[in-house]
């Protein structure tokens, strides 16, 4: 048995990269896993290789930057499992045209909705949840951006990739007192 056999872990961006990463790593220790991100077919790969070496996952593809379907998949998480201990809250996006001589209203919009709004819709989402069950951990992932401001990364994606480690230190400040605790990573 793992260390998380009985837990349930709701991982976003799950499709490719850190995300897939987490996922596997969860279901490896025994957690349930939920898999969500946009594009379906990455969802099932990563499903698929958790399931072949004897873990649980199941995809539930879904827009993070709309609330509603965020909601949606928080809903059903509750009813199938009456709990969640675990969000890797992990999708973003980063823009083209990310400098500001090219940025425009709508890059702004994708990038901040993509990093920091998603994350908060997320994070809105489950912490009831949580507090209903005892506690919960949230690992959010942020950027070295989050930290540094870069030119390279873009200004929409720095500012809100700070705003995630921000959201983070009040999340802990808050929730400590329902055994709820926030972490960011920034690779």
């Amino acid at each position: 048995m793992g260390s998380l056999t009985g837990k349930v872990a709701w991982v976003t961006g799950a499709g490719s990269g850190i995300g897939q990463a987490a996922a596997v790593a969860l279901a490896g220790e025994g957690a349930t896993v939920v898999l969500t991100g946009r594009r379906k077919a990455p969802l099932e790969e990563t499903a698929a290789a958790i399931k072949k070496a004897g873990g649980k996952a199941f995809v539930k593809p879904a827009d993070l930057m709309k609330s509603a379907a965020v909601n949606k998949v928080a809903g059903d998480i509750g009813r199938k499992y009456g709990r969640l201990d675990i969000l890797v809250n992990n999708a973003g996006l980063n823009i083209l045209e990310r400098s500001w001589k090219q940025l425009s209203a709508k890059g702004v919009d994708e990038g901040v909705h993509g990093n920091l709004s998603s994350a908060f819709y997320c994070t809105t989402a489950v912490l009831p949840l949580m507090r209903k069950t005892g506690g919960g951990v949230l690992i959010h992932t942020s950027s070295v951006a989050g930290k540094v401001p870069s030119l390279l990364s873009g200004p929409a994606y720095s500012a809100a990739k700070h705003g995630v480690v921000a959201m983070s230190h009040t999340i802990n400040m808050e929730e400590c007192v329902n055994n709820i605790r926030s972490c960011v990573v920034c690779p």
